[in-house]
């Protein structure tokens, strides 16, 4: 945002650094909170009378101080691993933030092999995640099914779908940024997708969670169809 409004494309060594710990951090914490919802969401399907006692307001703020704990140490361990490395290559990258693979391709030392090592470990903590995810929403949508009540099911699935909506399009684009093989790499690819993991999720976050609400989308109706009288 500073860069834009003084018309720079320039940031400090410290200012690289800073950025890459509190993305690293976000991302991380915001993503172990999605997986918290899930637990949440099979407890309050699959165990209703239960949900009191596995989450009430002590389990809950744990929780909560575990995901942000856990993002931050991993922040911390990134960019100490990353800031650690000699950058022999330059110091322009085509990206409009500073991203630690990019910042990898600027190194010219062999110890990039340990950062590459905690990435990958990360990685395989994510997935862990995603599994968890994956298998209470089987679990939830099993319990749904077998509900007699097609009001109790659309109620269900409603709580449920914004969640799903945001998990998917946070982890499908993270990992085509991520994973994607060098071979189809390119600068403009590179920024496209670097868009689609670090801004869009965040944006349509308030938009996708706040389509339950029943006053929002009765004032959309009401701004749509002003609009279409009016035309």
């Amino acid at each position: 945002m500073a860069n834009s409004l003084w018309n720079t494309r320039g940031i400090s060594y410290q200012g690289c650094a800073a950025q890459v710990l509190f993305f690293v951090f976000f991302f991380g914490s915001e993503y172990s909170i999605l997986t918290i919802m899930a637990y949440d969401r099979y407890v309050a399907i699959c165990q209703p009378l239960h949900y009191g006692s596995l989450l009430g307001s002590r389990a809950c703020a744990q929780m909560a101080a575990a995901a942000w704990g856990a993002g931050f140490l991993n922040a911390v361990m990134e960019t100490a691993n990353t800031f650690s490395l000699p950058l022999c290559q330059g110091n322009a990258m085509d990206q409009f933030f500073c991203e630690i693979p990019h910042i990898l391709k600027l190194s010219c030392s062999s110890s990039h092999l340990r950062e590459i090592g905690l990435i990958v470990l990360i990685v395989a903590l994510g997935f862990g995640c995603f599994i968890f995810i994956v298998v209470s929403y089987v679990q939830v949508f099993r319990a749904v099914l077998r509900m007699p009540s097609e009001q109790s099911r659309h109620k269900a699935f409603s709580t449920c779908l914004p969640h799903l909506a945001v998990v998917s399009l946070m982890v499908s684009t993270a990992i085509f940024a991520y994973l994607k093989p060098p071979s189809i790499s390119s600068p403009s690819l590179d920024l496209v997708v670097a868009v689609l993991y670090s801004v869009v999720p965040p944006a349509v976050n308030p938009v996708i969670y706040s389509m339950r609400n029943q006053e929002l989308k009765d004032a959309l109706r009401k701004v749509f169809g002003y609009m279409l009288i009016q035309h």
